[in-house]
């Protein structure tokens, strides 16, 4: 399943798992509409010829409404008993000449980036089989260095970091930039980037997570599709969408009972230092 999908990346994520995967295969999008002609459009760029999947599905999600992540939920529950693959790739970024204030840009960007990618993973982590594989679409506009403080940038390299503790640094970002005061803090001045750090950060601490519970082989990345010519980059992005799926999709069908990328930060198909962006 792709979050967010019905355009852009997510699209292209979607395209390549039909040709590459051979099970079900759903793309989701909020608006309904949107959803249906982005999945028709699919099934005529994929000819049976290429189609490994299955069958290849929509279904409506907004990862910020609680309904709609139930809903959700318990079509996957009750139609396949689980989920073998994961992308959040659902995201948003407000245009340079976004007359919003700063302080609201990073309250929505935050509350859509970061807490619905995470509200939709509490809800569907619980179904994930064993070697299922998840990726959290980040980006290296959120590498830890943009965090001027360097106190928070080694909180966020813990092992001991939670979820909570991640939730607080990105409320007390949200406040600061409202009061005028988030550089003052040692924040820095992008909302986007910021949500990004919480992603990757999260993905860390999934892994950690999963890796205690007991199931077998699961695997969580977060990871950088890239500069890519979408709606989002306004179109000024260097590479095209199925340029940047691939990456996603590498990791989406990392093999069974791999050691490397585990809760990692990968660009390029590799694993990369979530702080400086270099290459591990």
């Amino acid at each position: 399943m792709v979050t967010g999908s019905n355009k852009g990346i997510g699209y292209a994520i979607v395209k390549g798992l039909c040709q590459q995967f051979d099970g079900v295969v759903y793309l989701t999008a909020r608006n309904e509409s949107l959803g249906h002609e982005a999945l028709e459009k699919i099934k005529s760029e994929v000819p049976p010829s290429s189609k490994r999947c299955k069958d290849i599905r929509y279904h409506q999600l907004d990862i910020t409404n609680e309904e709609s992540v139930r809903r959700l939920k318990e079509h996957i529950s009750k139609e396949h008993g689980g989920l073998d693959i994961l992308v959040n790739n659902a995201g948003f970024a407000y245009k340079a000449a976004a007359t919003e204030s700063f302080g609201e840009q990073a309250e929505n960007t935050i509350a859509i980036n970061y807490t619905g990618t995470k509200q939709i993973c509490d809800a569907l982590f619980p179904l994930l089989k064993p070697h299922a594989r998840v990726v959290n679409v980040s980006s290296t506009v959120g590498l830890f260095k943009i965090i001027p403080d360097q106190n928070i940038r080694q909180k966020l390299l813990s092992p001991d970091l939670t979820v909570g503790e991640i939730d607080s640094m990105l409320n007390n970002f949200i406040k600061y930039a409202k009061e005028g005061t988030h550089s003052k803090h040692g924040f820095p001045n992008s909302a986007y980037g910021m949500s990004k750090v919480g992603v990757t950060a999260l993905t860390i601490i999934q892994q950690r997570q999963v890796d205690k519970d007991g199931r077998e082989d699961i695997v969580v990345n977060a990871c950088c599709p890239g500069y890519v010519s979408t709606d989002m980059s306004s179109h000024k992005g260097s590479l095209t969408p199925d340029q940047g799926a691939e990456t996603p999709l590498y990791l989406a069908l990392l093999p069974n009972n791999i050691s490397e990328p585990k809760g990692k930060f990968v660009s390029k198909k590799r694993v990369t230092d979530p702080v400086t962006g270099e290459a591990v």
